[in-house]
């Protein structure tokens, strides 16, 4: 008589470890994709749950954030990759005249008034903003795990840094230039992304 075969189980304690560990700042990634808190937890959820029935095919545990990262995006942006979007060509941003360091206390009361602003912003917006600046992906790589082209994620980032530039709760609270700030990281990040953008594919694609 054959003895069946036992299907090893997935290690729920290790799983849970990973969880527990990384819960929080995957819940913020949810939450920038989402407008509504609850929105964002069923959604972490329903990545995980992806994430705990792949488990024992991802080889390289080390490169679990970016598998449970595109689950959140790929599940939130499945009724984007339905509609096709005008692209438009856009002028680079201009370099941001140098400010004067800002007090420790000044300097965080701009990054909470600017991230309640991102969060402010329309969703397709506040995903690649999020992407490009707060995951520091290069706009290739957030075009391709958004399934979209580049010119679309520089367009929709540009229209994304005018409205942070002109919301008025952001404006009330931090100097009349700080969007400038986060404008002055994309032009940054543009020269950046012409020199590493080969790099990043290769690493995504990996």
């Amino acid at each position: 008589m054959t003895t069946p075969r036992t299907v090893q189980p997935v290690s729920p304690l290790t799983f849970t470890s990973y969880v527990r560990a990384r819960g929080p700042v995957l819940l913020r990634t949810a939450r920038s994709l989402t407008s509504n808190p609850n929105d964002a937890e069923d959604l972490l959820q329903t990545a995980l749950t992806k994430t705990y029935l792949a488990w024992e095919r991802i080889e390289d545990h080390r490169a679990l954030d970016g598998y449970v990262r595109r689950a959140l995006v790929n599940t939130r942006t499945s009724q984007w990759r339905k509609r096709r979007v005008d692209e438009y060509a856009v002028d680079e941003l201009p370099e941001p005249d140098p400010l004067p360091a800002p007090d420790p206390a000044e300097q965080q009361a701009v990054r909470d008034a600017m991230w309640q602003a991102v969060l402010r912003l329309p969703d397709r917006q506040r995903a690649m903003v999020v992407l490009r600046y707060y995951e520091d992906m290069s706009e290739a790589a957030t075009a391709e795990l958004l399934g979209v082209s580049v010119g679309t994620v520089k367009s929709a980032v540009s229209r994304a840094l005018a409205k942070l530039r002109e919301d008025g709760e952001l404006a009330a609270v931090t100097r009349p230039d700080a969007p400038e700030t986060l404008t002055g990281r994309a032009v940054t990040a543009r020269r950046d992304d012409r020199v590493d953008d080969r790099a990043d594919d290769r690493v995504m694609a990996a």
